[in-house]
C-alpha cells in the first residue's frame, strides 16, 4: 500500500509539473449527484499530490440533493453531518481547450477511513464493470449528446420563466446545412476542443429541434464512456459561452417540442468477439447477447428512473416522436425504445445496441452501471427477447398493442421511481445507501412539480443541465 501511495504521489507531481508547463492553474475535480448536476470542487494546479494523496473534502448531503438545489433526504443520506474525500482519477486529468489555464479530472468519493463511499455512483459503474469481467463480459458503451444552443440574452437576466423568448443562432431546417453554415465556426470549435482533450469524436450534426445539434462519440470501457460524455457536456457548454451562446442539455427545451436525448449505445464482447455479430443466430446475437438484452428490455421501466430522472424526461418521451416509449425492441426501429443496430456488413464491430429513451439529465454512471446490472441478471436468469418490433408502435391500436405484448414504458416519474424501488436486481446491484439516495432524489423531484404545467417545468429546468 505504502508503495502504491508513493507511486501515486510521484504521477501527481509530474502531471502538476505539466500542468503549469501548459500554463494550467487550476484543476475542476468533478463528480454528478442522483438529480445528474455536475458538481465540482476546484483546487490550484501545484496541490493535485495533495488531493491524490489525502483527497478533498465535501459533505456525503450531496447525494440528496435535488435539480433545484433543494436537499431532501433518505433514510441514511443527508442533513449537516459527515464529511466524504474527493480522490482525482489522475489518469483522467485533461487540460480543458476552451477554458485556458483549467484542467479537469473526474473524483471517486471515499470515507474518511478510505473505504468507497457506498452512494458513490462512479464507483458503482465501476463495480458493475469489474462484475460483467468477472464473467468474462467486456462492455463498450459510448453516448450521443443533444443539445440546444441559444443565445446568451444581455445582462443574463435569471432563467426560469415560462415565456423567457429563446433567441436561436441558427434558422436553417432540421437537419440542414444550412445551420452549418450559420455556425460553422462554433461547430469547428467544438470539435476541436473535443479532439485536443482527447475525445474521439465520430459524428457532429443539426438535430430535428431548433437550435438542435448532436455528437457521438466513440465507445470505450463503461466508465471512460460516462467520463467522456460528462467532458463532452462541459466542454460544449465552455466552448458556447466563448461564443456568446448559451446550452441547454434538458430533456425539454420548450414544452411540446422535441427534446435534448442522451442515447447510451452498447455492444457486449467475449475474448474480443463481438456477441452482436453471431453468423448462425437469429438477429446475429450470441445467446449471452440475447439474455443481455433481455434482461435490459424487462428492467427498462425501472431504468426509466435512472436513464430519465425528472419530471422533465417525461415531456419529452412521448408517441411517435423517436423516443422509445414503448417497451419494445427492433432492428434499427428508431421508435423502439431498445434498438438493435447491426452496422456495416464488413465491421466485425458494428453491432450494438441502443437505449433510446435515456436523455441528459441522467448521471451517466449510473445510467451504465444500471444497464450492466439489469444485462447481468439477464443473464444469470435466461432472459428472452420477444419477436422485434417493426414500424411505430404508436401508430397501433390498443388492441394490437395488447396482443403483441406492447406496453407503455411509464409516463410519469413517479411510476418509474415506483418500479425502481421494487426492483431487486437493482436495489441488490446499487446497494441500500446508493438505491435510497437515488429514491429519495426522484421522490422530491416528482413532490416539486407535482402542481407544475409543462411549460412551467420546462422553463425550471431548461438551465439545469
Amino acid at each position: 500500500m505504502g508503495s502504491w501511495a508513493a507511486q501515486q504521489r510521484q504521477e501527481a507531481r509530474q502531471l502538476a509539473a505539466r500542468l503549469s508547463a501548459e500554463g494550467v492553474r487550476n484543476v475542476a475535480l468533478t463528480w454528478v449527484d442522483n438529480a445528474g448536476i455536475t458538481r465540482v470542487k476546484t483546487i490550484p494546479a501545484e496541490r493535485l499530490a495533495a488531493a491524490a494523496e489525502r483527497g478533498i473534502g465535501m459533505s456525503p448531503v450531496f447525494d440528496v440533493f435535488t435539480s433545484d438545489d433543494a436537499i431532501t433526504a433518505s433514510e441514511h443520506l443527508g442533513g449537516p453531518d459527515g464529511d466524504l474525500r474527493l480522490f482525482p482519477d489522475l489518469e483522467r486529468v485533461t487540460s480543458l481547450a476552451a477554458q485556458p489555464g483549467w484542467a479537469w479530472a473526474p473524483a471517486d468519493r471515499y470515507d474518511q477511513l478510505g473505504l468507497p463511499h457506498p452512494a458513490c455512483q462512479r464507483q458503482f459503474a465501476r463495480r458493475m464493470t469489474e462484475r460483467a469481467a468477472a464473467a468474462g463480459l467486456e462492455l463498450r458503451m459510448g453516448f450521443e449528446t443533444e443539445w440546444v444552443v441559444t443565445r446568451a440574452p444581455a445582462g443574463h437576466p435569471a432563467p426560469g420563466r415560462a415565456d423567457e423568448p429563446l433567441d436561436y443562432p441558427c434558422t436553417g431546417p432540421a437537419y440542414g446545412m444550412t445551420r452549418v453554415v450559420e455556425l460553422s465556426d462554433y461547430l469547428r470549435d467544438v470539435t476541436e476542443a473535443l479532439s485536443v482533450q482527447g475525445i474521439d469524436v465520430l459524428q457532429i450534426h443539426p438535430e430535428y429541434a431548433p437550435g438542435q445539434f448532436e455528437v457521438t462519440t466513440a465507445p470505450g470501457d463503461p466508465v471512460r464512456a460516462a467520463d467522456d460524455v460528462v467532458l463532452v457536456r462541459e466542454t460544449v457548454r465552455a466552448v458556447s459561452v466563448r461564443h456568446g451562446l448559451r446550452a441547454s442539455f434538458a430533456p425539454s427545451v420548450v414544452a411540446g417540442e422535441v427534446g435534448n436525448g442522451c442515447h447510451l449505445h452498447t455492444g457486449l464482447y467475449r475474448d474480443g468477439t463481438s456477441l452482436h455479430r453471431s453468423p448462425d443466430a437469429a438477429w446475429g446475437l450470441a445467446p449471452e447477447a440475447t439474455a443481455f438484452l433481455g434482461g435490459v428490455l424487462d428492467a427498462l421501466p425501472a431504468l426509466l428512473a435512472i436513464g430519465c430522472p425528472s419530471p422533465a424526461s417525461y415531456l419529452r418521451l412521448q408517441p411517435s416522436h423517436w423516443a422509445g416509449v414503448y417497451q419494445c425492441w427492433g432492428v434499427e426501429n428508431r421508435e423502439a425504445a431498445l434498438r438493435l443496430i447491426t452496422g456495416a456488413p464488413d465491421d466485425p464491430d458494428g453491432g450494438h445496441a441502443e437505449i433510446k429513451t435515456f436523455d441528459a439529465a441522467a448521471n451517466p454512471y449510473l445510467a451504465v452501471g444500471a444497464v450492466i446490472a439489469a444485462g447481468l441478471h439477464g443473464i444469470e436468469s435466461a432472459a428472452q427477447l420477444p419477436p422485434p418490433q417493426t414500424g411505430d408502435p404508436g401508430a397501433l391500436g390498443v388492441r394490437e398493442r395488447a396482443r403483441r405484448g406492447i406496453v407503455r414504458l411509464p409516463a410519469t416519474l413517479t411510476e418509474a421511481a415506483d418500479r425502481l424501488e421494487k426492483s431487486a436486481p437493482l436495489h441488490e446491484a446499487m446497494g441500500e445507501v446508493l438505491h435510497g439516495a437515488v429514491l429519495a432524489v426522484r421522490r422530491a423531484e416528482e413532490a416539486h412539480f407535482a402542481e407544475s404545467e409543462d411549460d412551467a417545468i420546462a422553463a425550471a429546468t431548461r438551465w439545469r443541465w
